[in-house]
């Protein structure tokens, strides 16, 4: 029997944004932090690179803002960059005091101004600006937070709650378009809970996996986006999708990330004769922006008919390789590749998605007490590319800017009540669960075919037609049976993916990550790309 609960504030995600956000409101509220599978299911435990931030003595926020803008191609939203940039260094060292292992740097003279923890480097960044904990941040940052959180009290953690959409004062026929709480699906119960709060958050993630390859985790499937826009939120610039340029490629390694760290570190790119290529794309070489390296190598691997391309840190000592990359170093090991003397296969993988559900810096939204942070939100921080290890940065940002805001609006705000609860009168169980599995494998598939590295309008076109004949089953689908976690993933996926293309047709030049044969320069005024949906405001 489903059942209904009252918070003051619910969570949708489980990362570092909702953790963080968790963790930085007061002890005195009932939090709910819901994740829909496992805890460490989602894209921060995978996270290797690190965090950027203003750190040493050498760099300076107006660096670190010029890096991000340059990244970008100029469609960033230079106050939010620079938002974010001021706040870096506290954000840092909240981590510090909760805990989290960074990699100390043993090398400096503190004497000398050098920083007491160790800065690596990445693509478009200009000074070594990245702490990290060795090659598994994400790890060492999640396990710091989640056994914080096991700490508070007043926080409640659900594993295995998928939700399925958000309540709203307009959904329900009432006045306003307050954010009420939200439908859940109890995976252990089977059950939809009505889960009534005073302020909802999204922290969700992104949408990788509407993608055939990605380096995201399964959950990454666009869900908060898409609940969002069904309440009436607009989003922002879902054209532009983040291409890691080095995943590893091996047919048992499924979605395993080479990070970029490594290029920081010297790693070469190579063909498999050996050759570089990169110096013939960018001056940059391999520490050029994530955008023009995957479409170096898609080129190459296109041009050549190869399978893959090579990266090559075989040059360095052993013991360096080991030391400062033992994540990367053992998961290769295990598909038989010793990187200290051999190169690592890698191709392109979806990696990121740049544009979201439009917020402030308060990561407020367009439907009054509903919040979105992290990949799932869009603050104008990443313009048209985003920059290696800023996405970490805007969410311990983010999250700690929302906290500030709820805490803000406590008085105001009063718990929801008489929330109907969730009819499945009219629904029966399926037994077609193989039209998921069909439709989940084909919108991946054509939108990594026609919506991937390289566009057409043509792509575009096709992708449109066929995005829109499955929604129309998989509405029909939603409305006759019973849901479940794989019903409502593709659901959200395929509303994310008509988003994308719906935004990807609307821009007619080439910028950052949104590159098309038809329209391959650039026009003179960079605009973001707004979408509206019909039951919104104005």
């Amino acid at each position: 029997m489903s059942q209904h609960f009252k918070h003051d504030v619910v969570i949708i995600g489980s990362g570092a944004a909702g953790l963080t956000l968790a963790l930085t409101l007061p002890d005195n509220l009932h939090i709910a932090v819901l994740s829909k599978g496992e805890l460490t299911n989602g894209s921060t435990y995978w996270a290797q690179g690190g965090v950027a931030a203003v750190l040493d003595h050498s760099d300076t926020v107006d660096s670190h803002v010029d890096d991000t803008l340059n990244a970008g191609a100029g469609l960033c939203r230079e106050d939010a960059v620079r938002f974010t940039v001021e706040h870096s260094r506290e954000a840092i060292e909240w981590l510090i005091e909760q805990g989290v292992p960074f990699t100390r740097d043993d090398e400096h003279d503190r004497e000398d101004g050098g920083y007491e923890f160790h800065l690596t480097r990445e693509g478009g960044h200009s000074h070594r600006r990245i702490i990290h904990a060795a090659d598994a941040t994400g790890a060492a940052i999640f396990n710091t937070l989640l056994e914080r959180t096991r700490e508070r009290g007043n926080i409640t953690l659900l594993e295995q709650r998928v939700a399925v959409d958000l309540i709203t004062e307009h959904k329900l026929g009432r006045k306003g378009r307050r954010c009420l709480g939200a439908y859940v699906l109890n995976r252990r119960s089977g059950e939809v809970d009505t889960h009534h709060a005073r302020f909802v958050i999204l922290a969700t993630g992104g949408a990788a996996k509407v993608y055939l390859y990605t380096s995201n985790p399964d959950g990454a499937c666009g869900d908060g986006i898409a609940m969002a826009w069904r309440a009436g939120c607009r989003v922002g610039n879902l054209e532009f999708n983040q291409f890691h340029p080095t995943c590893l490629y091996h047919p048992q390694a499924k979605s395993f990330l080479i990070t970029e760290a490594l290029r920081g570190e010297g790693a070469l790119l190579r063909l498999p004769n050996g050759e570089r290529f990169m110096p013939r794309f960018d001056p940059r070489e391999e520490l050029a922006p994530r955008d023009i390296v995957a479409r170096a190598i898609d080129h190459e691997m296109k041009r050549l008919g190869i399978d893959c391309v090579y990266l090559d840190i075989s040059h360095k000592p052993a013991d360096f390789v080991r030391n400062h990359f033992p994540t990367v170093y053992q998961r290769c090991l295990e598909f038989g590749i010793d990187i200290t003397c051999q190169p690592i296969p890698v191709v392109p993988a979806a990696h990121y998605t740049c544009g979201g559900v439009l917020v402030d810096q308060a990561g407020r939204s367009d439907v009054e007490g509903l919040y979105a942070i992290g990949e799932t939100s869009f603050t104008g921080l990443h313009g048209a590319n985003r920059m290696a290890s800023n996405s970490l940065l805007e969410c311990f940002v983010y999250a700690r800017s929302a906290a500030a805001d709820i805490v803000a609006n406590l008085d105001k705000v009063a718990m929801p009540a008489d929330l109907p609860s969730w009819d499945a009168s009219q629904v029966t169980d399926s037994d077609e669960d193989v039209i998921i599995a069909h439709n989940w494998d084909e919108l991946r598939r054509f939108m990594w075919d026609y919506v991937g590295i390289v566009r057409t309008t043509k792509r575009l076109q096709r992708a449109q037609h066929r995005v829109r004949l499955l929604l129309d089953e998989i509405d029909e689908f939603y409305s006759n049976y019973k849901v479940s976690r794989d019903l409502i993933e593709l659901r959200n996926l395929a509303q994310v993916a008509e988003l994308m293309i719906l935004s990807a047709m609307a821009r007619k030049e080439s910028r950052g990550l949104h590159y098309t044969l038809d329209y391959p320069g650039l026009l003179p005024d960079a605009q973001d790309t707004i979408l509206q949906p019909a039951n919104a405001d104005g």
